[in-house]
Parts: C-alpha cells; sequence; structure tokens
C-alpha cells in the first residue's frame, strides 16, 4: 500500500483531487493542512491529517515521515511577492522530501516558456525546477494550459463574458495559441501517475487540443447556444484590459491581471511524453465545457478558483476577533423556530439569493470594491444553500462552521482594517454580530461613516433570516 501525502488539498485542483484518492482503497492518504479545522468532518475522519506549511520547514518533516509519493498544489498568486514565496516554498518541500526519502513528487504546474512566460508562468516553471533539483527524488512535473471545468478561474471567465457580451472587445493577442484540457482530464493523469514505474525525473505536458484564445472563447459560446463576436484592437493595455475583466467577470483585479498578462505566452503542449506513459483519452473542449455547465446548474460544483487563495480559512481568528474594537451586535430570540432552520436560513445568505435586505447597497459597495482591485460581490458562491470552510460567499471567505451552532465569514473585500461576520444560535437566541479592527484614522472613520447603514442592513437582515426559518403552515 502507497502511503501518499496530498498537500493543497483545499484548492481548486485538491479538492477534487482528495475526493477520487479518498475512495482508492490500495492508498494511505495523508493531508498536509495549516489548520485541520479547514477540513471536512469526512475527510478528517477518512485520512491523516497533520499541520505544515511548506513556509515553515520545521513543520515538513513529521508531515513526509514515511511517505512514498507527495502531491505538490500549492502556489501563492494572491500574494504580492508570490514568485519569491514559490521557490522559497519548493526549496523547503523537495528539501524535506530528500531528507526522509520520499521517492515521488507530483507537481502540476503551467505550460509556457521562460523567454516569453509571464510572472505567473515563470513562477511555475521555476517551481517545477526546484522540485526537479534534488537527485535523489523524482519528480512528476505536470504542465497544462488552460484548465475548463465548473468553477476554474479560466471557465468562469469565459462563461460570463460570452453571457454578458454579444460583441467583446479583447486585445490583439486573444490570436495566441493555446492547448486546452478538461479539469476532469487533470485528475485522471494526476492518480495515474502514481503507477508510473519510471524513477527518472519526467516533464509531461498535457492536453490534445490547441487554438487561439478567441477560437476558445466561440467555440465555448457555440457549446452554450450563443452566437458571439470578437473585434480584436491594439489600444487596450493590460492594466485597463485587467480592469475590463474584473467588472465582468467574479475574477479580482490580481487573477486577472495575471491572465491577461498570460495572453502574450504561448502554452502549447512541446512533447508526446503523455502518450508514452498513458492510455488516457482526454474529452473534447465541447464535451468538458458540456458538463461543466451541468455541475454548475444542478449545483455540483466540487471546486472552484477562489478555494484556493489567502488561507484566510486555514488560520484561527478567536483572537483577531477578541481584539475588534468595533461590534454591530444584533439578538433575536427563536421562539418556537427550529434552530436547525435559522441556521439553514443563514447558511444561505450571499450569492443569487442576496443578502436578505438592501441589496442594491451590498452591489454598490461591490461594484466599489472591484474599482479597488478588491474580491466584488459577484464572486457569488458555489452551491446556492450549502457551504464548507473555504467557500467565497461574495466578498466574504468561510473560516468558521459548526453544524446548526455557527457561521464566520471573514471579510476579503478592500478596508481600511480586517472585518468578520458572525451568526451563532446560543441559548435560544440568534446572535448575529459584525466586527471590525480597524487600521489608524482611517478605519476608525470608514466604520462610523458606515454606522447608519450597519443599523439599517443588519437589523433587516436578521430579522429577515428569522422570517425565513419559520415552519411553513
Amino acid at each position: 500500500m502507497k502511503r501518499i501525502l496530498l498537500t493543497g488539498a483545499n484548492g481548486y485542483i485538491g479538492r477534487r483531487l482528495k475526493h477520487v484518492l479518498m475512495q482508492q482503497e490500495d492508498i494511505e492518504l495523508r493531508l498536509m493542512v495549516r489548520n485541520i479545522g479547514s477540513l471536512s468532518p469526512q475527510a478528517i475522519e477518512n485520512t491523516h491529517v497533520v499541520s505544515g506549511d511548506v513556509l515553515r520547514p520545521e513543520t515538513l518533516d513529521n508531515a513526509l515521515k514515511d511517505i512514498d509519493v507527495a502531491y505538490y498544489l500549492i502556489h501563492g498568486l494572491t500574494h504580492g511577492n508570490f514568485r519569491e514565496l514559490d521557490r522559497q516554498s519548493a526549496q523547503n518541500f523537495v528539501d524535506a522530501c530528500a531528507r526522509q526519502n520520499v521517492k515521488t513528487i507530483i507537481y502540476l504546474g503551467g505550460l509556457g516558456d521562460k523567454k516569453t512566460g509571464s510572472e505567473h508562468l515563470l513562477s511555475r516553471i521555476e517551481t517545477g525546477e526546484i522540485l526537479s533539483s534534488n537527485p535523489n527524488v523524482q519528480c512528476i512535473w505536470f504542465r497544462a494550459g488552460i484548465i475548463i471545468g465548473s468553477g476554474s478561474a479560466s471557465f468562469e471567465i469565459i462563461r460570463n463574458l460570452v453571457q454578458k457580451l454579444p460583441i467583446m472587445i479583447t486585445p490583439k493577442c486573444v490570436s495566441t495559441p493555446v492547448t486546452v484540457i478538461g479539469v476532469d482530464d487533470i485528475i485522471t493523469y494526476l492518480t495515474s501517475a502514481l503507477h508510473i514505474t519510471n524513477h527518472s525525473n519526467l516533464m509531461i505536458d498535457l492536453g490534445e487540443e490547441t487554438m487561439s484564445y478567441g477560437d476558445l472563447i466561440l467555440r465555448v459560446a457555440k457549446t452554450m447556444g450563443l452566437n458571439r463576436h470578437i473585434i480584436p484592437i491594439n489600444v487596450l493595455t493590460p492594466h485597463f484590459s485587467s480592469y475590463w475583466l474584473t467588472l465582468f467577470t467574479p475574477v479580482p483585479y490580481n487573477v486577472a491581471r495575471s491572465l491577461i498578462e498570460g495572453l502574450h505566452s504561448e502554452v502549447t503542449v512541446t512533447n508526446n511524453l503523455r502518450h508514452e506513459y498513458f492510455t488516457i483519452k482526454p474529452k473534447s473542449l465541447e464535451e468538458t465545457v458540456k458538463r461543466s455547465i451541468s455541475e454548475i446548474e444542478s449545483n455540483q460544483v466540487l471546486s472552484r478558483w477562489s478555494d484556493s487563495g489567502s488561507g484566510a480559512w486555514e488560520i484561527d481568528h478567536t483572537h483577531d476577533i477578541a481584539d475588534a474594537l468595533f461590534i454591530d451586535r444584533r439578538m433575536i430570540d427563536l421562539k418556537d423556530i427550529p434552530p436547525q432552520n435559522v441556521y439553514r436560513s443563514f447558511c444561505s445568505i450571499g450569492g443569487d439569493n442576496g443578502w436578505f435586505g438592501y441589496d442594491w447597497l451590498w452591489n454598490i459597495r461591490g461594484f466599489i470594491d472591484k474599482l479597488f482591485k478588491g474580491a466584488g460581490i459577484n464572486r457569488g458562491r458555489r452551491d446556492p444553500s450549502n457551504l464548507r470552510i473555504g467557500d467565497s460567499v461574495d466578498f466574504w471567505k468561510v473560516v468558521d462552521l459548526v453544524e446548526n451552532e455557527r457561521l464566520l465569514l471573514f471579510a476579503q473585500m478592500k478596508l481600511p482594517g480586517k472585518a468578520w461576520l458572525e451568526f451563532k444560535i446560543h441559548e435560544g437566541k440568534l446572535i448575529q454580530s459584525a466586527y471590525f479592527y480597524p487600521y489608524g484614522i482611517m478605519g476608525r472613520l470608514y466604520w462610523y461613516s458606515l454606522v447608519p447603514l450597519h443599523y439599517l442592513i443588519f437589523t433587516k437582515m436578521a430579522n429577515a433570516i428569522l422570517k425565513r426559518s419559520m415552519p411553513l403552515e
């Protein structure tokens, strides 16, 4: 039985890979996370979980002890100095693998060339090179271009654009060729790699269909039954294009910027090792798009691009909330309303369900957040009624969830401070609390300026939660 370590288990690819690996009986799966509480009860029950952080080398030896194969699915794109952090993380990890006699690292990076790659692609390439640098540890380095699947950043951008814009004005670089692959095929390659018997380093390029970005957009539109047109022009700068994507799609500015910069780089396959080591036949783009749309429409999205990020859900917020200087609290008796009804009610907030009152104010706040390169309210949510730790709820992130007791959201909007929104059921009451820790005088002015709006919004919200919780007569 092989002993497998999975890092990045809360990310877009990691969640899906974890779901598949947990069903395999011939492996012993270990998950490395910064906070064990970030995992579902099912994952904790069916795997061995260890606390570890690639930026804290002293935590890695215990995580990698007795491991045969380690999946490395870590990327720090949300940090300003992500490239340096990625190099440091990769070096810490491969050094620890060598110390613990780990046989193989399996890494998923991106297609591209160092001479023309964007900062994002260069970081992925450098990570692969570092993970392949130790002669005592084999690295199976997969490289993928555009990943299409429900919840992937690329697909969410394309889907939103073709749904909203019959005519799209785009940069000239949409003529750049790119190789496309479906997320389900990625997971199949990653799991199949466990059975490779070659012990040398391998760099395996994935994907069968290569096309221009423009053709990709039009083919997705056609598969969705939409007739769309693209007008490429030269005058769109990366900065303007990034803002344009941010306003029309769910992704924040930093993600949009990395994707726009990537348009100038050819991300196409350069080798055929996938055919030599695997018999996998990837699905066509049209098949992948149809499956992705079906998952979205049936609320079966297993992971989203926003699952990864700052890792705010992987830390304990108890101390930070205790330090909050400002609190807006509402307490309402449940009376005869079952607590589980109230829990389901406040866990359905956000996304297409809205914020239970004054949605136009929330929309304005989301638009302003987008202008300041924040997450924005149109990020939505993965599922309209169910939540898990790490899920995005518009510009909030679920950082704690206790069934029939508590939901804690951490603000990911641009703020002069830190903010949380808590819903709690305690001693027959709904306790709704907004916490704010201000940064300097601007943070205090921000809070005081919003006190009148908070009174309206939060009072309406608490009452609406209970009203939606009442049993139908």
